[in-house]
């Protein structure tokens, strides 16, 4: 008997994080939603590339997200919703 294998993409449910103000910091963003424990953890994570930033690897812990923002990370997708 031959079993066929399925490929099954899951899309992951969008979370908003309401932030007061013009933007938030990509790590401390991560730390506020409790993605990371800490913000040396973000910082960490950023760096070596696994934090995706409107659909693109960003690399900068200090890259200033605004309203319509999104940050995925682990199957978890933010979009960013700013006070302006």
């Amino acid at each position: 008997m031959k079993v066929k294998k399925l490929a099954v993409k899951v899309k992951a449910k969008e979370e908003t994080a309401e932030v007061t103000g013009e933007f938030i910091r990509l790590d401390a963003l991560m730390k506020l939603m409790a993605m990371t424990a800490t913000g040396g953890e973000a910082k960490a994570l950023i760096q070596d590339g696994q934090v995706l930033v409107n659909g693109e690897v960003c690399t900068m812990r200090g890259k200033k997200l605004r309203s319509g923002d999104k940050v995925e990370f682990q199957g978890r997708v933010i979009c960013v919703k700013t006070e302006e």
